[in-house]
């Protein structure tokens, strides 16, 4: 599997003029299969081995459970778990781009027929130049995986490992690579690439609004340039061309269905499950959930259908599943930047106690559980927990139990706005602790009516860009004049309500599916989707700052601030930390 690609989709390609060629361009089309074959009834013994081939593939692990025995450089010795197929040659197998090092598809649509040199990332069909290698075969493809030697008689780069594979097991290793992106996904056509959106019905019209108004309104530009470009004598087409993207890059429409979710999430799987027999789609773009996210993100994970920048502030943590890529954490990284600030730039004294005192909601949990992993991953011990019953909000009574408890001087309060007028006993409590934190996006508006004896000792995490804290400081003061408002940061033109964020996330989103349909260059697979958003440099945000991608990360914002109050009647947020990244 020699290296080598077609330079036209590299990153520094795309860095330089992406924005000139997607605000001109539509996607792409490449004429191919459309439908995939009948899947493998589950248990199987066809469906066995593929799922054992994908495992030596993905993980690096033979069937044996062994991983495995695997060369570089020519002779040192590494495991094959280290370097797996997948971790150069990605999930779909269509390879990669990364640091200047080209990874070719290993996928069996690509293997088994000569290599093409390619122009825009198309074969040549009116001046075609000599393959740069022949087909595949069984036999010189298992020699190349275990020696390197190419069927033209060359060598590998050493940067490519060596695997030591039984014929058995390379059967099934070949067999797996067959299938491979072989055949397009659901929800593409000879002319159109179907996706949809879900929205749960407990969403307000506004934010169901401001998440469907970017999307469709990309859908409907880019279908308009599609049929534009398609007319005859269209001077954008040559222009197009010229920017060394093919014509097929723009031919192709879009479709966008809205899955509406009623009723309780325990119904929302069977729903989702009918929308997708009925209307099959290539992915999910969007959505929007003020509840939990994790029925949908199931969904997506068994039927292996990306899900790209749902808006929701409680997603599904796992450092394992592949098919929902997140704008952030949420609350979760909320409680991550807390105990990542607490550990390395807090002052606790030696022996000292952390207490959380959590409201009994999926927002608290979350908080909790953020902060209670990432404070044991740094080497500290367990944080004590007060868990709140359900309906419950903190009391004077419940702070002075918990900061009366022996060696407390953290105290973390996740619980929403209800809280804010008990925070005030802390002042006078017996005992006073150290540090008070909370979080800005469960306290909501309440934020600026924290008071004032408590700033000096209260941290706040913030997970926004710190551009839209003075928003949120004009919004606390409706009273200030419009020349103070101005010297606060063009409020009128940032950020200010959770709609406008919702906005912002989906335009962002547009211009991310754009990148990622440009570079998948026809290769309408689902794992490809994902792969080729891997490879896209960051991307600035009007909400979280920068997003940042790379190979099966799923949480594109990566950081928190904490921040704090100022003193009097007009507060404002003072960062006490950089972005704090986890």
């Amino acid at each position: 599997m020699p290296k080598g690609r077609d330079t036209m989709t590299s990153r520094g390609m795309w860095r330089h003029g992406r924005s000139f060629v997607i605000s001109l361009l539509v996607l792409i089309a490449a004429v191919g299969p459309q439908v995939c074959p009948a899947q493998n009834s589950a248990g199987s013994p066809a469906a066995e081995k593929i799922r054992l081939g994908e495992q030596m593939y993905r993980e690096g692990i033979l069937p044996s459970g062994e991983p495995l025995r695997a060369y570089v450089k020519g002779d040192i010795p590494v495991p094959g778990t280290a370097f797996s197929c997948v971790s150069c040659h990605l999930r779909s197998g269509l390879g990669s781009v990364e640091g200047g090092v080209f990874t070719p598809p290993t996928n069996g649509d690509k293997l088994f027929q000569p290599f093409q040199l390619l122009f825009k990332g198309l074969e040549q069909k009116y001046f075609p130049l000599p393959p740069r290698r022949p087909a595949y075969t069984d036999a010189t493809l298992a020699e190349v995986i275990r020696s390197g030697a190419t069927p033209t008689g060359g060598t590998l780069n050493d940067v490519m490992p060596r695997y030591l594979l039984e014929d058995e097991d390379m059967a099934l290793l070949l067999s797996y690579l067959k299938g491979l992106s072989s055949h397009y996904s659901p929800g593409v056509s000879a002319t159109t690439l179907h996706f949809a959106t879900v929205i749960t019905d407990e969403v307000s019209p506004e934010e169901r609004t401001a998440m469907l108004a970017p999307l469709e309104q990309y859908i409907a530009i880019k279908n308009n340039q599609a049929r534009a470009y398609r007319a005859p004598g269209n001077k954008s087409r040559q222009m197009a061309e010229n920017m060394l993207v093919s014509k097929e890059l723009a031919t192709r429409t879009l479709t966008l269905s809205r899955w509406i979710l009623k009723g309780s999430p325990e119904t929302w799987r069977k729903q989702l499950e009918e929308y997708n027999r009925k209307d099959p789609v290539f992915a999910l773009l969007g959505g929007v959930s003020s509840g939990e996210w994790k029925p949908i993100h199931d969904f997506s994970e068994a039927n292996r259908i990306p899900c790209l920048f749902p808006i929701t502030n409680l997603p599904v943590i796992s450092e394992t599943d592949w098919y929902t890529l997140y704008p952030s954490k949420g609350y979760y990284q909320e409680g991550e930047a807390a105990a990542r600030y607490l550990h390395t730039d807090g002052v606790l004294p030696q022996g000292a106690a952390v207490v959380q005192i959590v409201r009994d909601s999926p927002e608290g949990r979350a908080l909790a559980a953020g902060f209670r992993q990432t404070w044991l991953d740094s080497g500290n011990g367990a944080p004590l927990t007060v868990l709140l019953k359900a309906g419950q909000t903190v009391t004077k009574e419940i702070l002075r139990k918990a900061t009366g408890k022996k060696n407390v001087a953290v105290v973390m309060v996740w619980d929403g706005p209800e809280c804010v007028p008990a925070l005030q006993s802390l002042v006078t409590a017996g005992k006073r602790p150290l540090s008070l934190f909370v979080s800005a996006r469960y306290l909501g508006e309440k934020l600026w009516t924290l008071p004032e004896q408590i700033r000096p000792f209260t941290y706040i995490s913030y997970p926004y860009t710190f551009a839209l804290s003075v928003t949120y400081s004009a919004m606390g003061n409706a009273k200030l004049q419009e020349d103070q408002r101005q010297a606060l940061g063009q409020a009128d033109v940032t950020i200010k309500n959770h709609a406008q964020e919702i906005a912002s996330l989906d335009t962002t989103l547009t211009q991310i599916v754009t990148m990622a349909l440009m570079d998948l260059r026809g290769n309408y697979y689902r794992d490809n989707f994902f792969d080729v958003i891997g490879m896209i440099a960051d991307q600035p945000s009007s909400v979280f700052g920068r997003l940042s991608f790379g190979p099966g990360q799923r949480y594109a914002s990566k950081g928190c601030y904490i921040v704090q109050l100022t003193k009097g009647p007009r507060p404002e947020l003072v960062k006490k930390s950089g972005w704090v990244i986890h």
